[in-house]
């Protein structure tokens, strides 16, 4: 028992989510970060330590949001370890990028089991806690693509709906018990998750125009930026969370006017990689940049700089399927 309040963050090991524990690290809290990998945990602590982030804030542990079980004991010993946990932020993703004709059942449930059931093994036994303690702050990242379904991020935008429905719908009925619950719907964030995120169909051609867009400085948002984002808004309760201009304007006129979106993203869809007839199989961006000609990558390069600086930065895995700085392959949150 430290005496500080005690976080933990589901999906802390690259990303997003170690950028968040780091930022709960600096506002004083114990926070233990969980995903697949301990190791990668580690590796997480200590390039946050090398960011400035106090390191003995920082804790290890092994969790896979999919396993139920898994979960409740990453609670229970946290607790045993730290104390009452008074904040929890669930942020384990995987992005799939391809045309609807790509897709399989099984590509679906990878999706549910990480960014569904994820979130709902992680705040249930939680929330139990915290509401009989009548405190506690809970967030779970969904994306604006949970509010507004983009092209060719189809299995990614049904379990984020759902990961949006049901943080909503479990703020809504812990209303009165001194627990808060965060939706947060971010758009496109400078981290670096394109190297991560897997792709099918023409991969080559998904690949370049998902890595555009994340690294796109008008488009993305910067990965710190983002992480203060989620972190104040989830320490101030707040019941939604969205950031960068796109997301807000997306998700306004998505309600307002839903058909207008549709008709605008079947447009944009018609402008993407067209389907193949063949199916071509999943591979992390990382691979498919490695297997690029070197004219066609030092092109992506050229415009893709300030992601690729980001993936570097956040552990996300760099092109030739090492871990920065590591001897480990492609990296889970």
């Amino acid at each position: 028992m430290t005496g500080h309040p005690v976080a933990i963050v589901l999906g802390a090991s690259r990303g997003l989510g170690m950028l968040c524990a780091g930022e709960l690290a600096c506002r004083g809290h114990e926070v233990a970060l969980a995903s697949r990998s301990r190791q990668r945990c580690d590796e997480a602590r200590e390039r946050l330590a090398q960011l400035g982030v106090p390191a003995d804030h920082l804790h290890s542990y092994e969790c896979d949001a999919r396993d139920p079980d898994q979960v409740a004991a990453l609670v229970e010993q946290v607790e045993v370890d730290l104390g009452p946990v008074e904040v929890g932020l669930h942020v384990a993703g995987i992005i799939q990028v391809g045309p609807w004709s790509q897709w399989e059942r099984a590509q679906f449930e990878d999706a549910i089991d990480t960014m569904l059931w994820g979130p709902i093994n992680f705040c249930l036994p939680l929330a139990r806690r915290m509401a009989e303690r009548g405190s506690g702050r809970l967030g779970v990242v969904s994306s604006v693509g949970g509010l507004v379904s983009a092209p060719h991020l189809l299995p990614y935008s049904t379990a984020k709906f759902g990961a949006f429905g049901f943080s909503q719908g479990l703020g809504a009925e812990l209303a009165g018990t001194g627990v808060s619950v965060t939706s947060i719907a971010p758009g496109l964030m400078r981290i670096g998750s394109h190297r991560a995120a897997q792709f099918t169909g023409d991969r080559a051609a998904e690949y370049g125009w998902f890595a555009a867009g994340a690294s796109a400085p008008l488009l993305a948002i910067d990965a710190d930026r983002a992480a203060r984002r989620v972190v104040g808004g989830l320490l101030a309760g707040r019941p939604f969370v969205t950031f960068t201009p796109l997301a807000q304007v997306g998700a306004r006129v998505h309600g307002v006017a839903p058909g207008l979106t549709r008709r605008v993203l079947g447009a944009v869809s018609q402008l993407l990689p067209a389907t193949s007839e063949e199916n071509a199989g999943l591979e992390p961006g990382h691979r498919v940049e490695g297997e690029l000609s070197a004219k066609r990558r030092a092109a992506l390069q050229r415009i893709t700089t300030l992601g690729r600086r980001a993936a570097d930065r956040n552990l996300e895995p760099s092109v030739d399927g090492q871990q920065p700085g590591t001897s480990s392959g492609t990296g889970s949150r």
